[in-house]
């Protein structure tokens, strides 16, 4: 029997499904303009808060992207030693806003000695630093443009016992002198070349020398394993704190070296090349920086603030620390500091030599920053 197969158009619909008259999007199916201009209106209608979010984000990442860059060209990155006299002026600096009066932010890294700030700043991590000219004129005899801003004119002291016998110089013949740092350190060299000068004898000779830590050098003094010690100046105050004795401040020995007035050992260095990049942060922060000493040469009350911070055992330590500290305050040009550097440096070269100073026989031209050439 042959089955009859009723034409596809000719079918009826099913009753269980009822025909929809949805158009297809099928091959053939060609919408009316109206109704694909009614599709494309939707599809605006949906895509423009999109739009607007997507263009919203773009001009929040450009802010944001242009606050970024604004912040860190404003900022510097400075290496201090934690309990270092730098600190106390970095802290003043920062809780009484001379950074932000200047439009700067300070990124303070804590650091535990002088070498690890000095490998900060030869690796660029670091903006800037404290230490001596010493060292700037070395590493721009080598090809470095480190420059020096001056910071403080405080050395230290030579120190001995409340009952020493040692009243003089020439006393300290066949004694044990403590020195902090090291045979080549500048306050050393400078007293073996003060000694030499005016009691025509030579320390290095005539006594015992013992190298060491500041801190383990003021321990051996108390317990009496040493005679006397030339201690930096922090080490000094406190030892003064102690009720020990001044035998010469090392502040004036470059007077009796030829200088005209008390020199600035150490200072704020920097690269030169950034400091040129820079300009407004530098100088920002250098005028922060007199700000807060401005504050700390004539305010008992910000020190009072800062004690604390300064770990000091009574108050005889602390008034000795301060009064050190506002002594150094640099109250000369940076020309007249220059000036009288170059002197410095020739005594110092012929005591300290190449291991000290390199091939170079003068202080290297650049040594001290000259603000009216940025």
């Amino acid at each position: 029997m042959i089955t009859r197969v009723e034409p596809l158009a000719m079918m009826r619909p099913s009753r269980m499904a009822p025909s929809f008259q949805t158009p297809s999007i099928g091959i053939g199916y060609h919408p009316k303009p109206t109704e694909l201009a009614d599709r494309m209106s939707l599809n605006e209608r949906g895509l423009k808060p999109l739009r607007a979010f997507v263009f919203g984000i773009a001009i929040l990442l450009a802010v944001l992207g242009s606050c970024h860059s604004a912040f860190a060209a404003t900022q510097i990155k400075v290496g201090a030693l934690k309990f270092g006299s730098f600190s106390w002026l970095l802290d003043t600096i920062q809780r009484n806003g001379f950074d932000k009066a200047e439009g700067i932010g300070i990124d303070v890294v804590p650091l535990a000695s002088t070498e690890a700030t000095r490998v900060g700043l030869l690796s660029q991590s670091l903006d800037l630093i404290v230490t001596d000219w010493l060292w700037v004129s070395r590493e721009r005899s080598s090809g470095a443009n480190f420059t020096f801003s001056p910071f403080s004119s405080e050395l230290g002291a030579l120190m001995v016992p409340p009952n020493s016998v040692i009243k003089s110089m020439d006393d300290l013949k066949g004694k044990r002198l403590g020195v902090a740092g090291g045979p080549l350190d500048k306050s050393w060299l400078m007293l073996v070349a003060y000694t030499l000068r005016v009691a025509f004898f030579d320390l290095r000779r005539e006594t015992t020398p013992v190298f060491g830590a500041p801190p383990l050098l003021a321990e051996k003094l108390e317990r009496g394993d040493i005679d006397a010690v030339l201690e930096y100046w922090p080490y000094a105050a406190r030892l003064e704190g102690k009720g020990f004795k001044q035998l010469i401040a090392m502040g004036d020995l470059p007077l009796e070296l030829g200088a005209r007035g008390q020199v600035v050992m150490v200072g704020f260095v920097f690269s030169e090349s950034w400091a040129s990049s820079n300009d407004q942060v530098i100088r920002g922060f250098l005028r922060a920086a007199a700000k807060a000493n401005q504050l700390l040469a004539t305010s008992d009350e910000e020190w009072q603030r800062l004690r604390p911070r300064m770990q000091v055992e009574n108050d005889a330590e602390f008034e000795a620390l301060k009064k050190f500290y506002r002594e150094g305050i640099p109250n000369r040009s940076s020309a007249d500091n220059e000036a009288d550097a170059k002197i410095l440096y020739q005594f110092l070269r012929v005591l300290g030599g190449e291991e000290l100073f390199g091939p170079a026989t003068d202080l290297a031209p650049g040594t001290f920053w000259k603000e009216g050439t940025q």
